[in-house]
């Protein structure tokens, strides 16, 4: 079976979802149960649910989804790092109901304009308590700020920290670095996990192929190795350049090169050790 460890869900009518433009395909609802008919004739039987928006309400929300739908076996959520009561916070959020769903924290650090904002002495105070609290902090980031997140796993090697998305290499213009060398430094701390996912959305929407996006997961495997690396769907935020199946299709493709057991670290192993599913 298969484990996708990055896809999201939403509702309009609960919250707008202010990043989505205007005019996008992804301007509507998306639940569990769309999700459900795309993952499980797939053979992907659990998921990790992800936060999409930097609201207090939103993580109690997905631990109560998980609680309810056995297909969601973990959630990345959030909140503000920087606060006072971090550490009782962190205890509040995995004593709610589905609170031992709570494996991990992750905040839009790629929207935020110091490229080095993960270095901060209020937000490594934050991230040395979810690392106390056991739980895996999920970094979102953009291809410049790929140095700073090298730092931070040094300064904190008792976090887990797992790259969303690669990093978000710039696929569509075809360039490999710096991107590349930073990725590599990045794989060199050992607390650092990464994600083969969200590879279409950074290619050119009309016309990618596999082959787009087959240096950059081949520098990703050359980095973390099958060990260190776990497949996303990205769901729903790659529809409107790919389906699920073709998503899972691109993976299995750009893994082709792997034994058996390599592969199955990829599809299953690595997300279910790191967390805790």
């Amino acid at each position: 079976m298969t484990v996708d460890a990055h896809h999201h869900v939403w509702d309009l009518s609960v919250r707008d979802q202010d990043w989505i433009p205007r005019l996008s395909p992804l301007r509507r609802n998306f639940t569990v149960f769309d999700l459900a008919p795309e993952a499980q004739p797939a053979g992907v039987d659990r998921t990790v649910l992800v936060q999409t928006v930097t609201v207090p309400e939103e993580t109690p929300e997905f631990l109560e989804l998980a609680r309810a739908h056995d297909l969601i076996a973990g959630v990345v959520g959030w909140t503000d790092l920087t606060r006072p009561d971090i550490t009782d916070e962190l205890a509040r959020l995995r004593e709610l109901p589905g609170g031992a769903f709570l494996k991990g924290i992750r905040h839009q650090v790629q929207g935020e304009p110091d490229p080095e904002w993960l270095l901060r002495p209020d937000v490594l105070r934050g991230l040395t308590a979810v690392a106390d609290a056991g739980l895996v902090y999920d970094l979102v980031v953009l291809p410049h700020q790929l140095p700073a997140c090298a730092r931070a796993a040094a300064a904190l090697p008792q976090l887990i920290f797992v790259l969303d998305h690669l990093g978000k290499p710039p696929i569509a213009s075809g360039a490999l670095k710096p991107w590349a060398t930073d990725l590599h430094a990045l794989a060199a701390h050992p607390n650092v996990f990464a994600k083969l996912s969200g590879l279409v959305t950074e290619a050119d929407p009309a016309s990618w192929t596999v082959d787009d996006l087959r240096p950059y997961a081949d520098t990703a495997l050359e980095s973390f190795g099958p060990d260190r690396l776990m497949f996303g769907s990205d769901w729903p935020v790659c529809t409107p350049t790919a389906t699920y199946g073709e998503v899972l299709d691109a993976a299995g493709q750009l893994t082709a090169g792997l034994g058996e057991s390599e592969r199955t670290k990829v599809f299953e192993g690595t997300a279910t050790r790191v967390y805790a599913l």
